[in-house]
């Protein structure tokens, strides 16, 4: 599916779900962390949620009787929603690439995350100097910042 198609499926609609997503990220079950993209605007920022379920297999060990969220986790989460950005903007990155972290700086974690929480993930474009995308993000559970970041993200083939 090409950018524009994806695009216009995101105007007719309002909403990204799965299947779109598979064709935008690299990323599968079990280290896809987008469930769905409800905002976009191009160049600007991208809003996605995720809906975290008790299944998961990182909660096996993390921690057994009380899942919570691994950070790391919020982090990959804020690079699969700036990546989303990045190759569905109009001036994003080139067909045949795609856009790997390379850095984040300023990493906040404020809430424990468990199962049953929305995600609320924003990313926003800061800079953009071809390679490297410069981007901050957010995760909101309710009305209450789980995780923000500044991330650095590269295009890469």
């Amino acid at each position: 599916m090409s950018k524009s198609h994806i695009a216009a499926i995101f105007t007719e609609k309002g909403i990204l779900e799965q299947k779109e997503i598979l064709e935008i990220l690299p990323h599968r079950y079990p280290f896809l962390f987008i469930d769905k993209v409800i905002g976009f605007e191009d160049n600007v920022k991208v809003v996605c949620l995720k809906v975290v379920t008790a299944d998961e297999p990182y909660f096996q060990g993390h921690f057994p009787g009380r899942p919570v969220l691994p950070g790391v986790i919020m982090l990959e989460a804020l690079a699969q929603a700036a990546c989303i950005l990045a190759q569905l903007s109009e001036d994003g990155v080139a067909p045949g690439k795609t856009v790997v972290l390379v850095g984040a700086n300023d990493i906040k974690w404020k809430k424990m995350v468990t199962p049953g929480d929305q995600l609320t993930i924003t990313v926003r474009s800061v800079r953009k100097r071809r390679p490297l995308w410069v981007l901050e993000g957010e995760i909101v559970v309710g009305d209450k910042v789980a995780c923000s970041a500044t991330i650095s993200a590269m295009e890469v083939d």
